[in-house]
């Protein structure tokens, strides 16, 4: 499994409708409050401002930054790609495992990649002027790293620094955000799908110093005037950020519980956000059995350095942890 939430994938396999698997592989934020989004016709039939002022603002607000550090893009894939082509150093380090889309954009820009396994070899050196990647919290498993002195050596090394933080948010980590100013090569991805639980909205945004801010030039309208309405109305709800917090606490804590109480899996790693990576030497055969429950969990063999002993599972509601607990139940007395 290359990525997450292929739903549609496994409905068709199992000759069901894709509403009707639970999707433990999509880590999207398990609050999802009913939007009350009305779209007038004038939305749709004018065009937008291409400068994306107001959502602009909003996002300056909530990010403590200037809309001059802000580049949107149709989400944050597209961002990715759209930076690494712009940046002209031809030498990657990749911290690994992580989202697979920097090796693929990375490759697509004819970069030469280096990786460095981050679990077991944190402070391998990075050559010079290059260009580094890290994802903090990391995916798969959810691991947030004080990097402060990680990034200190960069600096000394000059990197470019690209730097993910699209799931900081659910725990309340420190962002690097506030070294921006001071460090004119960092740039920092940000997607707001998955904190903002709107896997359908496609925006993501770089942020960085203003002057690599216009070097970027977004294309014109690459965004849609649906999604901006959208992103501007859920960030600009006040409750949303507490209740998130707040549910993702509960039901972290809950799916801990199930994961550890099932005794399925010799190795729960501790995770900083919202999901759980498993391995278990059975995990092909748990992967299977859930499936065939319509319970769809993300394999991990995709990542470097992993294999399909590891299972990741997101964090859902106490429903979907209870049809979760029922079959991983069921799995144990069939093979018992």
């Amino acid at each position: 499994m290359k990525h997450g939430a292929d739903i549609y994938k496994y409905a068709k396999q199992l000759g069901c409708g894709s509403d009707e698997i639970i999707d433990f592989s999509s880590n999207i934020n398990l609050y999802q409050p009913q939007t009350t989004l009305h779209v007038e016709s004038a939305t749709l039939t004018k065009y937008a401002d291409s400068s994306y002022s107001r959502l602009k603002s909003i996002i300056a607000d909530k990010y403590a930054l200037k809309k001059s550090q802000i580049a949107l893009y149709n989400g944050a894939t597209a961002a990715i790609y759209a930076l690494l082509s712009a940046l002209k150093q031809k030498k990657v380090t990749l911290y690994a495992p992580l989202y697979g889309e920097y090796e693929k954009a990375a490759l697509q820009s004819k970069k030469d990649i280096y990786k460095i396994n981050r679990i077991e070899n944190l402070d391998a050196p990075v050559e010079k002027k290059s260009i580094v990647i890290f994802v903090n919290p990391a995916t798969p498993e959810g691991s947030f790293y004080e990097i402060q002195e990680l990034f200190s050596y960069w600096k000394k090394q000059k990197c470019t620094v690209i730097l993910d933080e699209s799931f900081l948010a659910f725990e309340n980590h420190p962002s690097l955000r506030t070294m921006l100013k001071s460090y004119k090569k960092l740039y920092i991805i940000q997607s707001f799908s998955k904190f903002y639980s709107c896997a359908g909205v496609r925006i993501g945004a770089v942020f960085s110093h203003k002057e690599n801010i216009e070097k970027l030039n977004p294309p014109l309208w690459n965004i849609s005037s649906l999604d901006v309405k959208f992103l501007q109305e859920r960030l600009n709800d006040d409750s949303f950020r507490q209740e998130s917090v707040a549910l993702h606490v509960t039901h972290k804590r809950e799916l801990q519980e199930i994961l550890k109480n099932s005794q399925l899996f010799e190795q729960i790693v501790q995770s900083d956000a919202n999901f759980i990576l498993t391995c278990s030497a059975q995990a092909e055969k748990i992967f299977t059995h859930l499936l065939k429950h319509k319970i769809l969990v993300r394999t991990c063999g995709s990542f470097d350095y992993l294999s399909n002993n590891w299972l990741r599972f997101a964090v859902k509601d106490s429903e979907t942890h209870t049809a979760l607990q029922n079959a991983l139940t069921t799995y144990l007395g069939e093979n018992q």
